[in-house]
């Protein structure tokens, strides 16, 4: 009777142990939970479906190279469908199931709506590619890896302004990338004094842009500041109205080349930390491990998906984490000062990355050719 006694203790204490472990949002088990939300259904979901797809590579080389200080990495995505009322929602149930540290969200509208909800948590989060500039203002906890849009307008305006003398510009004014981006660019050739055609549309009005591709079929160039969905349709009516020009875009054009075809034969750039064809090493090897993983090559959605996980390693490395239970707002006050210090940097996929308090990221952008 009294060993009877004994073991019913002892799986009594083990119990009430297990229940106990978790505190502050943390996992009992030696693994800490990376949670994010992104379109993984609607218009926007190759970019949520790539970004999860390079987090969960990393995720997995990581995992299987054991870890770090016998800790492993583990990562869900909730379907946000590029909405800031899901990545709420999505928000609140990753807190439920004991987010430790985030990705945050893909998209811009999303990642505010999640960064408000992480500051007000004092939850770490490093977004791969929600690139506005209120993204990073909601708390002190949030970080990026992308380019901010303010940057990529200022670089599109004197990079156009270089080689072209009739520059046009299509923007969605519903939208707070593309508003963001435009708006940089706008401002940058106002102090580069060069005159542009500008037209716009917006969310009820962009699947017809036979308007807009008319009033700048003698343009020698069209920036886009947009997503590759709508690019990809300016792109086919220019096509059709006989306009030639070259079509430049920012990092939202990466996906473009699944919605044209050959009928399309306007040369397309677009600014991106990523070039699928680099032969730097670590590059190299992303793009066919990538490729053997999921049959298709990366884009620079899965590259900054791939660095995000990366760097919240080398973050959490360098702030000598080793208690997998530790809870997401400890977690924070260790990783905030070491992103943030003149020591820390991490050379990824998508090139040498350095932050500062202000959570934005500094590498340098390349430009690519869609087919070269």
């Amino acid at each position: 009777m009294k060993k009877i006694l004994a073991i019913a203790l002892a799986l009594s204490m083990l119990i009430c142990f297990t229940a106990c472990g978790s505190k502050n949002g943390a996992d009992s088990d030696k693994t800490i939970f990376i949670g994010a939300t992104g379109p993984l259904t609607g218009d926007a979901s190759s970019y949520g479906i790539s970004v999860k797809n390079g987090a969960q590579l990393a995720i997995d080389e990581i995992n299987a190279a054991g870890g770090f200080n016998g800790i492993k990495l583990k990562f869900d995505m909730k379907d946000d469908k590029a909405t800031a009322e899901d990545a709420a929602t999505g928000y609140d149930a990753l807190m439920d199931a004991g987010m430790q540290v985030s990705l945050g969200s893909v998209t811009s509208g999303s990642c505010q709506a999640f960064g408000t909800k992480a500051a007000a948590d004092n939850l770490f989060f490093i977004t791969p590619s929600a690139s506005a500039a209120n993204v990073i203002e909601t708390g002190n906890t949030a970080f990026r890896i992308c380019f901010g849009d303010p940057d990529q307008g200022v670089l599109a305006a004197q990079e156009l302004t270089k080689n072209f003398k009739n520059i046009g510009a299509i923007y969605d004014s519903s939208d707070p990338y593309s508003s963001g981006v435009y708006d940089a660019f706008k401002g940058e050739m106002k102090k580069l004094g060069v005159k542009y055609i500008e037209q716009s549309f917006d969310a009820e009005n962009k699947k017809d842009f036979a308007t807009q591709v008319e009033a700048l079929k003698n343009c020698d160039v069209i920036f886009l500041p947009i997503y590759y969905t709508e690019a990809g349709l300016i792109a086919k009516a220019c096509v059709a109205k006989g306009c030639d020009a070259l079509i430049f875009g920012c990092d939202g054009l990466d996906g473009i080349a699944d919605q044209v075809d050959e009928t399309v034969t306007n040369t397309i750039k677009y600014i991106t930390p990523f070039d699928v064809n680099s032969k730097d090493e670590k590059t190299a090897n992303f793009v066919k491990n990538y490729k053997a993983k999921y049959g298709v090559d990366p884009d620079q959605f899965a590259a900054d998906g791939y660095d995000a996980i990366y760097t919240l390693l080398e973050v959490m490395k360098a702030a000598g984490v080793d208690d997998a239970t530790i809870g997401y707002s400890e977690l924070s006050d260790l990783l905030v000062p070491i992103i943030t210090s003149d020591t820390f940097s991490y050379k990824g996929v998508t090139g040498e990355m350095t932050w500062d308090a202000s959570g934005a990221c500094t590498k340098v952008p390349i430009i690519v050719e869609l087919g070269k």
